[in-house]
């Protein structure tokens, strides 16, 4: 069971609508604009819209960087994408510009519990409840507070004026309840569990928690019971049906078990506790080939998992399938080298294959190394990988509240994969997802490189004004009767007419150039054409020859670029070759492609060294091809010059994870996130 839910049960729409309504009253701008901005803000954050709340709290910061509320507001929106540590940082920059703000200490106490931070989250409290004795919900979080800092005196004594003071207060009665489940009084936590429900049906943690003690009585039965009840309030969260499953098992309803594990993967296709219990329970009803299926899925999302692998070894034995099996149990034995049954399961495999010899062998070393912890246990002690040794530690044997290091942080990284929508109950104080960007799981990639076309972009939340000088310049003057965008991604040619209208473009610039009067700007124009129809080839050629005609072109050396990366990554159509006949590996002319894109982008450096879009290009370049240092230094130069560039931020946060580096990395994307890089708070909620 979850035994932190209680401490983020907490109803976050009334605490944002008492916030709303207090400081509503408190400021009054003297600029119509930024009181708008503001009252739009706070609307458009009442209804859940979190980013474009950010966004229009971020105009009114901009305007009136000395008010608290815009910071206020828009830590209460960080807080709701679970990006902590903005949340933290924005109520610290609201408190700077008026401390006697108090429910900005509230949030930022909360930021720093859900950060782990319970004692300066206490002392965040304390000031609050210095301005107001009976504050509900200061009174509430500093006791959850005390409880996670196992002060159980100071805590119960803490619960006991809050609900003499709000004797309806059921999460107060439920997070007691947790309390002392905490300090073994089983019988009162279930008295308070039971005031707390019978106050409000609609609370999920009192079901949970009782529960919790009900399975460890093994009274299955009652169990059963209070999971059906939390299953029925949030009926889309996967791990409650995985925790009933596990009850249902116990009760010999293997049916209803295997039914939850089903749903649950349905809600959540990467629950790696799903999956590994339905392979568990497909092993016992003797469906051994889906039983290998469900493991191998465990160990393709978290290829670490020990148990995952030595069960899949177990199943492969009865499959008859050796090599694979011996090839799992040899992995293991490398990682623990005596950890004996893998030598009893390897020998078993061996004699069935006939190669008796290998077989003896293996069991005479697992017999020594039994032999050897008998006369010895202290000298000779035995790998014991263990179920509950891995609820304290991960897959490394690292105790979970120690800090990752490098290396850890760039596999976690690694292994992040894209699965469906879920909705983690531990850190949700919504009960709607509307909103929540954090949940919605994004394919882990760099934001694209910016390339020259026709087509303006798409209105988005992101602060960047893609504004380019020189192509201002050029578009100023109306050379071609066509505009010039500078946009993120790989421009499209559009619809089927919108690509005729471009091939009839490129026949009409070829027939400017072929009659000798062409300009270099009618060769940057096709050039372009050519990229956005994705002849890449032809593209590079024209661009070649604008340059020629004018080596100081600009926006001619940012087109090139492009259209060279993008060719160099573009799929290989190879000559035929004879059957058996194995072809050469193209690597050379990709490299000498890139090293082309990265010269032609120092040139572009070279005549605007503040073109902040070419340093951007180069950072993306360099992160493609696994520079990671080299991409963190085009990013720095870039954000050097647009301190306001979301992409640059993101870009560089997912630098910093590939290079271990996490606490920059959680800096970034939440200064992205910040500037309207959705995907950002996504990717902060599943490395932590």
């Amino acid at each position: 069971m979850n035994n932190l839910s209680s401490r983020r049960s907490s109803r976050l729409r009334k605490l944002l609508l008492s916030f709303t309504l207090a400081a509503c009253s408190t400021n009054a701008f003297s600029q119509v604009n930024a009181e708008q901005v503001m009252n739009i803000g706070r609307n458009v954050l009442s209804m859940d819209d979190y980013m474009l709340a950010i966004h229009y709290f971020n105009q009114a910061i901009k305007a009136k960087p000395y008010l608290s509320d815009p910071y206020f507001f828009r830590a209460i929106a960080k807080l709701s994408l679970d990006d902590y540590k903005g949340a933290e940082e924005d109520c610290s920059l609201a408190l700077e510009r008026n401390k006697f703000k108090t429910e900005a200490y509230k949030v930022r106490g909360f930021a720093r519990q859900c950060l782990g931070l319970d004692s300066l989250a206490i002392t965040d409290y304390d000031i609050g409840l210095s301005y107001n004795p009976i504050d509900k919900y200061f009174l509430f979080y500093k006791a959850v507070a005390q409880t996670e800092l196992k002060k159980y005196d100071q805590a119960d004594s803490t619960f006991s004026t809050l609900l003499k003071q709000y004797p309806r207060f059921e999460e107060g009665f439920a997070a007691r309840g947790r309390l002392k489940i905490e300090r073994g009084d089983t019988l009162g936590a279930l008295a308070d569990l039971d005031k707390a429900t019978d106050i409000s049906k609609s609370l999920i943690n009192p079901y949970l928690m009782k529960a919790e003690i009900a399975w460890k009585r093994k009274d299955w039965e009652e169990a059963g019971k209070n999971m059906d009840a939390a299953v029925r309030l949030r009926p889309e969260v996967a791990d409650l049906y995985v925790n009933r499953a596990f009850i249902r098992y116990n009760s010999d309803d293997f049916f209803g078990a295997m039914s939850d594990y089903n749903y649950a993967l349905e809600l959540e296709p990467a629950n790696t506790s799903a999956l590994f219990n339905r392979a568990l329970l497909r092993y016992e009803v003797r469906d051994l080939t889906r039983a290998e299926e469900d493991l191998s899925s465990v160990l393709r999302l978290d290829p670490k998992n020990f148990h995952a692998l030595y069960n899949r070894g177990l199943i492969r034995l009865e499959l008859k399938k050796y090599k694979e099996a011996i090839s799992d149990f040899s992995d293991i034995s490398r990682k623990y080298p005596k950890f004996y049954p893998v030598y009893y399961a390897m020998a078993e495999a061996r004699r069935d294959m006939g190669d008796m010899r290998q077989a003896m062998q293996l069991v005479h070393h697992a017999d020594e190394l039994i032999k050897k912890y008998v006369s010895n246990p202290e000298k000779n002690a035995l790998d014991r990988p263990t179920i509950a040794a891995a609820e304290t530690k991960d897959a490394r044997g690292r105790d979970s509240n120690e800090e990752e290091s490098e290396i850890e942080v760039m596999e976690k990284f690694n292994r992040l994969v894209t699965v469906s929508n879920a909705v983690e109950s531990q850190l949700s104080y919504n009960e709607k997802i509307k909103g929540r960007v954090q949940d919605r799981n994004v394919q882990v990639e760099a934001e694209p490189l910016y390339a020259l076309s026709f087509t303006p972009a798409p209105i988005t939340l992101r602060s960047v004004s893609n504004y380019f000088r020189e192509l201002d310049d050029l578009n100023q003057q109306h050379y071609v009767n066509r505009q010039f965008y500078l946009n993120p991604g790989t421009p499209s040619s559009g619809d089927e007419s919108s690509t005729a209208q471009l091939f009839k473009y490129a026949e009409d610039l070829e027939s400017v150039i072929s009659s000798g009067r062409a300009r270099p700007i009618d060769y940057l124009a096709l050039g372009i054409t050519y990229s956005m129809l994705k002849n890449y080839p032809e593209a590079i050629d024209r661009l070649s020859r604008a340059i020629t005609i004018d080596p100081r072109f600009t926006v001619a050396y940012m087109a090139r670029a492009f259209a060279r990366y993008a060719n160099a990554n573009a799929p290989l159509v190879s000559e035929a070759k004879p059957s058996g006949e194995q072809s050469l590996p193209e690597i050379k002319p990709q490299l000498s492609a890139i090293q082309s894109a990265i010269s032609d982008l120092d040139q572009a450096l070279s005549l605007n060294p503040r073109l902040v879009f070419a340093w951007f290009n180069k950072g993306v370049i360099f992160y493609e091809a696994g520079d990671f240092t080299s991409a963190i230094q085009c990013f720095n130069e870039a954000l050097k010059t647009d301190p306001e560039f979301g992409q640059a931020y993101f870009n560089r946060g997912l630098s910093y994870l590939r290079s271990g580096n996490k606490n920059q990395a959680f800096a970034d994307l939440s200064k992205a996130g910040e500037l309207g890089v959705l995907a950002s708070y996504n990717i902060l909620k599943r490395m932590k």
